[in-house]
């Protein structure tokens, strides 16, 4: 004897859809997740990031190791920001068309003041404090 229900019930077929959306739903989640390995710059100060003439006007370097991106958004003007997207904490891919993208979820910033520009990030990317002397840029 089967004994009867008396809450909400799940029958076979209603297992099986529920294991299915599991089975590729949780995957892509994951995906989703902010299982990224990018975390805020912890470099000293003091470290050399780069060079002046590696970062082109209107465009950066992502510094990977360092989770640094250095620009120039003008002639002889360099900042840096945290690579870390604040959206997932995906690492931000470069700069495109003057913005700095992080192709995880096509969010974009300001070369300016890393304020988001478009995409899901609503936070800006943190300001890193540097330093240029001669033709080193460096973490203040």
């Amino acid at each position: 004897m089967t004994p009867e229900c008396t809450g909400p019930c799940l029958d076979r077929r209603g297992a099986l859809t529920a294991a299915a959306v599991a089975g590729v739903g949780i995957p892509f989640l994951a995906a989703c997740g902010d299982g990224s390995t990018a975390k805020p710059s912890a470099a000293p100060s003091g470290t050399t990031l780069t060079t002046t003439d590696a970062v082109p006007v209107g465009g950066g370097v992502v510094l990977g190791e360092e989770n640094v991106i250095v620009v120039q958004p003008e002639e002889g003007e360099f900042k840096a920001f945290s690579s870390v997207c604040p959206h997932q904490r995906c690492q931000v891919s470069g700069v495109q068309d003057g913005e700095i993208v992080c192709h995880c979820h096509d969010s974009h910033f300001s070369l300016d003041d890393g304020a988001p520009t478009s995409g899901p990030a609503r936070e800006p990317l943190g300001e890193v404090r540097i330093t240029v002397s001669g033709n080193d840029i460096q973490i203040a």
